[in-house]
């Protein structure tokens, strides 16, 4: 795997970014890969939990579904645990996952999604911290189950695992809050603005990509680069440029941070990832032919309709990037693209 050419670890370089940007002592610090048993499988999940300010904390009674739990491969119900594989070492990504205050569990909304799943399918979740390389080594060793860690769907990928799709692949525009400017999908509303975005990253590629068709109608879009996500951010509030360029999570995690502040941001549109051809998904992964991914799309599919689901997203600010359906093996990034 090309780590560079993944959008998964570009986005994970601007969430790195941003993390720098809103320091969260407790958050970002690095967290063992021990396994972590969150409990018995049971119906109350605590979202947001330990999140230093980044969530809106709640409880969330979520029963067993027995006809979900049957599903499942023998081995992982004889066993009684979902291990769920989150890829944050070794500084964590808010507000996806990261160490919380206690500096020992992991908060964020990936962790938080596969406890509410294993609550459903009436396991007893265990979380397992790693890197992201060695995150897939445990995928395909058997360590664990299934992963819940901002991975997008890939054809290339699918070729070694199965996906059951959870959230929308998106980048964010980021604006002033007093600038009522949206960006509506059509990039020739960027003509005229000064944007902000990282080098060597996929929202990079698009924005100048964009740049090229104003430049061919006679009009531009001034693209800013910083040394670091904190420089572009003092540049957005001084008005130094309109907008800033990049992963939606960081975008909606700095919003939150912001909030009230005399440099509140607010978020003015949001694109594919994977451009304008093609909804790019993040999904749980799974070890190809492991008999996981149904019986999680499903356990995802009834969050949805508990309205649990909505409730999660909107406690991290993710509500923009909700699907409507989980799915199974959903169409991926060409192999040309990812």
């Amino acid at each position: 795997m090309h780590r560079r050419s993944t959008l998964r670890t570009r986005l994970v370089r601007g969430l790195g970014a941003a993390t720098a940007t809103v320091a969260l002592a407790a958050g970002l610090t690095a967290c063992g890969g021990e396994a972590e048993a969150d409990g018995p499988g049971g119906d109350v999940v605590t979202v947001g939990a330990l999140s230093n300010g980044a969530a809106r904390q709640a409880e969330l009674t979520v029963p067993a579904v027995e006809e979900l739990r049957a599903q499942l491969p023998k081995e992982v119900r004889d066993r009684g645990e979902l291990v769920i594989g989150v890829g944050a070492l070794p500084a964590g990504f808010p507000p996806l996952a990261y160490v919380g205050t206690d500096q020992k569990t992991l908060t964020g909304s990936e962790p938080d999604l596969g406890r509410l799943v294993a609550a459903v399918l009436g396991l007893k979740p265990v979380v397992k911290n790693s890197t992201w390389e060695n995150l897939f080594v445990g995928i395909d060793s058997g360590k664990v189950d299934v992963a819940f860690t901002n991975v997008t769907v890939t054809e290339e990928r699918k070729k070694k695992y199965e996906f059951a799709s959870y959230r929308q692949d998106d980048l964010a525009f980021e604006a002033r809050n007093d600038d009522p400017w949206n960006f509506g999908g059509d990039y020739r509303g960027l003509a005229g603005k000064t944007v902000a975005v990282s080098r060597g990253t996929n929202q990079e590629r698009i924005l100048l990509e964009w740049q090229r068709k104003l430049q061919a109608e006679g009009k531009d879009v001034t693209v800013k680069y910083f040394p670091d996500v904190n420089s572009a951010y003092l540049a957005l509030s001084g008005k130094k440029i309109d907008l800033s360029f990049g992963p939606n999570p960081a975008a909606a995690y700095h919003v939150t941070q912001t909030a009230g502040s005399a440099a509140a941001t607010r978020s003015a549109g949001t694109f594919s990832g994977a451009g304008e051809s093609l909804q790019g998904l993040i999904a749980a992964t799974a070890k190809k032919d492991s008999g996981l991914a149904r019986p999680v799309a499903q356990a995802v599919n009834h969050l949805i309709g508990t309205g649990q689901y909505a409730q999660l997203l909107a406690a991290w600010n993710l509500s923009d990037e909700a699907v409507t359906t989980s799915e199974v093996d959903p169409p991926g990034l060409p192999v040309s693209n990812s």
